[in-house]
């Protein structure tokens, strides 16, 4: 998608659509103003008729408005004019790309109020390149007739005013970068997973590695057995896929410099083992390695920015299925750290391939270490499909994710982990179960379990299992967190 800044006469700039908001009191935006005073009162009476009631979501779509040159003015809600901010507008813009996705507009132009300060200009550029590189996004590889109908040919965001332009360029670069990582992310999540298999993740790692220079590695399954990852392997013996582990470095920082270690669990299918999962929506399962394709889309967006930061990715991937071979409820495992593990329920299987993972990760001698996972359902219940649940070991690393998430609007929030929790995790047999007594705080007993593995640098769990896809008409992976991790990583670099 190209992007570009203009300014001139907004009434005679030649697009396809251009959006300008209009306030719930029928008051109309700078940009909607003066389209109104180019066509001679067409916007406002259009307000006027009720046709858009100016909340926030609302939209309407004119054709061919007396006076403007673009072929469509699309009117989106901005709802009370006090409670107008930075999320009001990217709410409505999001409803403004839903409409554009359906129809024949191929390019769109966005006013910006050079009025406002430079700071909220570009995080609109930012959110607004998102949102443009989201609503263009078709998963149609693998459909015989492929709707191509999108907003995918340019985006112009208009200037009514002088700005700085130098910003406005290193945001969209952020907001695109960010796009495309995003869209990574999804296809490897929207690929059936008899296509998106382990192997299927070590390659598209390697994609990565040669687009943007990156060191990869893939551990096969006798090099995962010497270095002792039983509970990983234990995951993975009931499938006729063999398992990998990935790794990716991306060495844009001070030589010798601590790097940030990405772990994402990538069980590419789960049917939860022997302990398996009902039927309706298993095959949602596929996107059971969300927090791998994350952290895959993660390293894209590291990769196009450059970032001036080591950053190490490690991907521990393969299938949960049933069979003759297949790990059971009560067998015990010892994993990568020495911890014997009994295993009580193989669907509980993310935090055991994440274990071996963990550990691996103190041989880089990490400035931190963040994973991603969709491991639990309780996470769900906790905190829905909004907000991703975030469990540290340090609550300044915690902090440092939330805020990225608010910079982001990518939401997140801090959730707590502690001795009490952790004493629920025992075992008559080994070291530690992989499961809790109950159900109760489930979400939390998960990363304990995991938190036991994390004792000798500082880390974060993000529980991404809401957030990482939606179910029903808009089913499909998300591409969350991935503009979290992203401005987690711009900021530790410093940009």
């Amino acid at each position: 998608m190209e992007f570009s800044i203009k300014g001139g006469d907004l009434s005679k700039q030649k697009t396809d659509c251009v959006v300008v908001g209009v306030f719930d009191s029928k008051k109309l935006s700078t940009a909607a103003a003066a389209l109104d005073k180019a066509s001679k009162g067409a916007i406002l009476a259009a307000v006027s008729s009720g046709d858009i009631t100016g909340k926030c979501g609302s939209i309407l779509l004119l054709q061919a408005v007396p006076g403007i040159t673009a072929k469509r003015v699309l009117l989106m809600g901005y709802g009370n004019e006090k409670e107008y901010s930075n999320k009001t507008f990217v709410a409505s813009l999001s409803a403004a790309f839903k409409v554009l996705k359906k129809c024949a507009a191929t390019d769109v132009t966005i006013p910006l109020n050079t009025k406002h300060a430079s700071a909220d200009i570009a995080w609109k550029v930012e959110q607004a390149a998102i949102l443009a590189i989201d609503a263009a996004y078709r998963f149609n590889q693998l459909k015989s007739k492929a709707d191509n109908k999108n907003i995918g040919k340019a985006v112009t965001f208009h200037l009514d005013g002088k700005a700085n332009e130098k910003a406005l360029h290193a945001a969209i670069k952020r907001g695109n970068a960010i796009g495309e990582g995003m869209n990574l992310t999804k296809d490897l999540g929207n690929m059936p997973p008899n296509i998106a298999t382990p192997a299927y993740l070590a390659s598209a790692a390697k994609d990565l590695a040669k687009a943007f220079k990156f060191k990869c590695t893939i551990l096969e399954k006798k090099a995962m057995e010497k270095l002792g990852m039983n509970t990983l392997l234990s995951v993975s013996k009931g499938s006729y896929l063999p398992p990998k582990f990935i790794v990716l470095e991306h060495n844009g920082g001070k030589k010798g410099a601590a790097p940030v270690v990405l772990v994402g669990k990538g069980i590419t299918f789960d049917t939860g083992g022997i302990s398996i999962k009902p039927s309706a929506e298993m095959d949602e399962m596929k996107y059971d390695m969300q927090g791998a394709g994350a952290m895959l889309g993660a390293m894209k967006t590291v990769g196009m920015m450059k970032l001036p930061l080591n950053v190490v990715m490690l991907v521990p991937t393969c299938e949960n299925m049933p069979g003759g071979n297949a790990t059971r409820p009560g067998d015990i495992v010892k994993s990568m750290a020495g911890h014997t593990v009994e295993i009580l329920n193989t669907d509980a299987e993310g935090r055991l391939i994440l274990c071996d993972a963990l550990t691996y990760a103190e041989r880089f001698k990490p400035a931190v270490v963040v994973d991603a996972a969709t491991l639990t359902g309780a996470m769900v219940i906790a905190l829905g499909h909004i907000t991703t649940g975030i469990f540290a070991n340090d609550d300044k690393l915690a902090a440092e994710l939330v805020g990225a998430g608010v910079v982001a609007n990518d939401a997140a929030w801090h959730l707590p982990m502690g001795e009490e929790y952790d004493a629920l995790l025992k075992s008559n047999f080994a070291d530690i179960p992989n499961i809790s007594g109950g159900r109760a705080g489930g979400s939390i007993t998960a990363a304990c379990f995991l938190g036991r593995f994390t004792k000798s640098y500082k880390w974060a769990h993000m529980d991404i299992a809401g957030t990482a896809w939606k179910s029903g008409a808009d089913k499909g992976a998300t591409g969350r967190p991935v503009p979290l991790l992203a401005h987690f990583l711009f900021k530790r670099a410093g940009i």
